[in-house]
This record gives structure tokens, C-alpha cells and sequence, in this order.
């Protein structure tokens, strides 16, 4: 009986009116809901979000853990960086319907200018590193993938998920990142209309010349990403992402551009890699982020007007785990 007394005195169960009290102080700032606005659009280590906001990084580490200590935001790692991003609003949680309903009047209020010029910029050297990396190692493409995963490892996977979706030759397609152009190729050979989008040109000359070499010429190559394809009203009825979602410096786009370019009914097939901890992938790949959870795809994919419809794992001899994820246009 005592040691049941200790315990329970050891782990006292949390106060429902404590913590709304905590989450409370921690919105009555107007600096932390700066910080919360800003979360919304990405995640972001504590140094680009000092530089952004224009603020001390020891003042601003003081108010990211009063965000925390309320679970107003969540850390991940990213090789040896900390980024902060939102939390994962789950229904167990008591707070759920308050925090959702803070977030929902917190995103009202617009980002100022100066902020937004700031925050471009460090959108814009996080694509630049992943461009330049594709520019110096466009002709060792295959080599490095098949560090992480070769297209043959889960290409037969990715073609019965394709053929489950039940499209026909008349359905239009757009692969973003298309690499050296492998699957591009069996696309081109199962639709009529295909549109091949990479930002990097040497990587579009790799898939031109595969696309030619298979004597195919039903893919209308575009430079440029999906700003690009937004600007010149490419919409299709299929969109792919394969292994491309690591390397953009704002993931969370490719599912609000997705849902602007699909047609009604459309589909967005995303493969891309689990969390993982391999952090020598960010210098040997070029990777930016290492992997999501699929949770974390999800929230990004209702947030854009997109259902999660299937999701197909396949883990990979070297540890990785991929994972082929369907979302369709609501």
C-alpha cells in the first residue's frame, strides 16, 4: 500500500487546469505566436528561425522551449540540426480541439513583410543546395541513389501500385524530379500524355536522352518546378513524386501545388523514404531532410485538400524503409 502511495506520489497524474493554464501563457506572446505563424509554412532549425525573425538565438531558444513545454511545437532531428515544426494534433490529446482552434485563429494574421523576404531567402538556399548538388552530380546520379535505394529494388512494387489505380492510357501524367528517367520511360508507355518537370537541367537532358533512346515522344519536358508547372497550367490526372520529396526545401508544397494541378479525381503518388537517422545521406545524396513519417505526409496532405487513400511499405536490405504513399483530390 505505501509503495503504491510513492508511486502515485511520484507520478502524479497531469492537471487538466495546469496545463491549459501553460498553454495559455505560452500564446501570450506576441513573439511565440510570431514563431507559431512561421511554423505553418515549414520546419526550421533554431539558426534560420533566429535569422528569419531577426532575433538572438539565445532569446529565441528561451521561447521555442516555453512552445514546447506546452506542446504548441515539436522537435525532429536532422543530422546533428534540431528543427521545430508544429505538433501532430492527435484526438487523444485533451487539448486537442483548443490547440486546433488557436492554430486556426493564429494563421489569420499574416506574416509581415519583412519576415516573409527573409523567410524566401532561406527557402531559396535550401533549394539552391539541393540544385547545386544535382549540377555537380548529374552523371553520378545512379551511383548515388543506389546508395539509398535503386529504382530496380522497388520498381516492380511501384508498377502493381500503379496498375491498382485503375487509370487508363487517356489519363494524364506529370513525374516531378524524373531523374534519369527509368520510370518516366514506362509511363510514356502506359499514357498518352506524359509531362517530365525537373528544376536541375542536366538531370531533364538525362531523361530526354533515356526517353529518345526508347524511340518514345510523348513527354513534354519543362524546366522548372512545380511553381513552373502552376504558371503554365499544366494539370494532369496522375502526379508522381519518386524519391523527390527528401531534397525540396519545402515538402509540405508538393501536396497544396498537387491539389492546384490535379484534375477533379485526381491522384497524387508519392515514394519517398521513412524517417530514418542516416544523416551521411544529406552530403553523399544531397538529402535535405531524412525521410517523414507518414503521419506527418498525411496532416500535410488534409491540410491541402487531399485524402490518404493507400499506402504500400517496402523495406530495403541497407535499413531504409520506403514507403508509396496514394493521396486523392477531395
Amino acid at each position: 500500500m505505501a509503495v503504491n502511495a510513492l508511486c502515485e506520489s511520484n507520478n502524479p497524474t497531469p492537471d487538466p487546469a495546469e496545463e491549459l493554464t501553460t498553454l495559455c501563457k505560452a500564446l501570450a506572446d506576441a513573439l511565440r505566436l510570431e514563431i507559431l505563424r512561421l511554423l505553418r509554412v515549414s520546419s526550421f532549425g533554431v539558426l534560420e528561425i533566429s535569422q528569419i525573425l531577426d532575433i538572438r538565438q539565445s532569446a529565441l531558444s528561451h521561447h521555442l522551449k516555453i512552445l514546447a513545454t506546452a506542446g504548441l511545437a515539436s522537435t525532429r532531428r536532422e543530422g546533428n540540426s534540431i528543427f521545430y515544426r508544429r505538433p501532430l494534433l492527435t484526438a487523444d490529446d485533451p487539448h486537442h480541439g483548443f490547440k486546433k482552434s488557436a492554430f486556426e485563429a493564429i494563421d489569420k494574421v499574416a506574416l509581415n513583410p519583412a519576415l516573409i523576404r527573409r523567410l524566401n531567402v532561406i527557402q531559396q538556399e535550401r533549394s539552391e543546395q539541393s540544385l547545386q548538388f544535382f549540377t555537380r552530380h548529374a552523371d553520378k546520379f545512379r551511383e548515388k541513389q543506389g546508395l539509398v535505394a535503386e529504382h530496380s529494388q522497388y520498381m516492380s512494387s511501384l508498377l502493381d501500385l500503379l496498375h491498382s489505380l485503375d487509370l487508363n492510357a487517356q489519363h494524364s501524367v506529370m513525374e516531378v524530379g524524373p531523374g534519369q528517367g527509368e520510370l518516366l520511360a514506362e509511363l510514356a508507355q502506359r499514357f498518352d500524355k506524359v509531362v517530365a518537370l525537373d528544376n536541375a537541367l542536366e538531370m531533364l537532358n538525362l531523361a530526354k536522352q533515356t526517353i529518345a533512346g526508347e524511340g518514345l515522344s510523348n513527354v513534354d519536358f519543362i524546366h522548372g518546378d512545380t511553381n513552373k508547372a502552376l504558371e503554365l497550367q499544366e494539370h494532369c490526372d496522375l502526379m508522381l513524386f519518386d524519391m523527390v520529396l527528401h531534397h525540396l526545401p519545402s515538402p509540405h508544397e508538393a501536396f497544396q501545388h498537387a491539389h492546384s494541378l490535379l484534375n477533379d479525381n485526381g491522384l497524387l503518388l508519392i515514394v519517398e523514404l521513412c524517417r530514418h537517422d542516416q544523416d551521411w545521406v544529406k552530403e553523399s545524396c544531397g538529402d535535405i531532410w531524412l525521410g517523414f513519417d507518414r503521419d506527418e505526409m498525411n496532416e500535410w496532405a488534409e491540410r491541402a485538400g487531399l485524402q490518404a487513400a493507400q499506402t504500400v511499405f517496402l523495406g530495403l536490405r541497407n535499413g531504409f524503409q520506403i514507403q508509396m504513399c496514394v493521396f486523392s483530390k477531395i
